[in-house]
């Protein structure tokens, strides 16, 4: 599902925050990146969502090149890929509902097809109760939770989070990881950001550790303690 070959990003300035960085994630697994603060995990995902270019190297997402894919193309890319924040971005004068719906709608989905895949999604995230209210209202975790059913509400064959759980408290935040276990177990490529030691190694899950931009581990699940 995911390609790197050799890939840098420099920024402006002269950091580096990748470099020559070289992997696989097969279709229908779930791993982890993570390091230490600026190791590079939130560029990596930032460049398989494309709001960042690699300056070196080759990213390949089910066999599509990322190159390929020019600058008005981004916004149909986008719609194949799920992408969940620590910080939800989330519309705070539009409804949960609503929200949610905003992916459907931007790939032109019909309404009564689009009210169906919103109400799935929010049942499966246990908030279909709250279709109605307004973000603000909900607690963070059930913030979170809205935005991992945005998500998949277009059911993406590859869902991207970055630092997902890093404002919940620990029992949300197992919850939280125990979603991404059953969407993975359904068939879709998970891949997450994340700096939580303890709740990686609990996950048992193949994890991949970047130091300054540099691949310097990459663990099978049984090779996680």
């Amino acid at each position: 599902m995911i390609h790197f070959d050799q890939v840098s990003k420099r920024y402006e300035g002269g950091h580096e925050a990748l470099s020559q960085l070289s992997f696989e994630v097969p279709t229908g697994e779930m791993a982890f990146v993570t390091g230490h603060s600026g190791a590079g995990k939130s560029t990596l995902l930032k460049l398989l969502g494309l709001i960042e270019r690699p300056s070196h190297g080759t990213i390949s997402v089910d066999g599509k090149s990322l190159a390929k894919i020019r600058h008005s193309g981004i916004p149909k890319w986008r719609r194949h890929l799920g992408m969940v924040f620590q910080d939800h971005r989330l519309l705070l004068d539009r409804s949960v509902f609503a929200n949610v719906e905003l992916p459907l709608v931007i790939g032109g989905i019909a309404r009564a097809e689009r009210a169906r895949r919103v109400r799935a999604a929010l049942e499966k995230v246990g908030l279909l109760a709250y279709e109605r209210q307004l973000p603000a209202t909900l607690s963070t975790g059930e913030q979170q939770r809205v935005g991992i059913a945005r998500a998949i509400v277009a059911r993406p064959a590859l869902l991207i989070a970055d630092e997902p759980t890093g404002n919940l408290d620990p029992q949300l935040a197992v919850e939280i990881m125990g979603l991404f276990g059953e969407f993975q177990q359904v068939g879709t490529t998970v891949l997450i950001a994340s700096h939580d030691l303890p709740l990686i190694k609990r996950m048992k899950k193949r994890v991949i550790v970047l130091d300054h931009g540099r691949l310097v581990a990459d663990l099978a699940a049984q090779e996680v303690l």
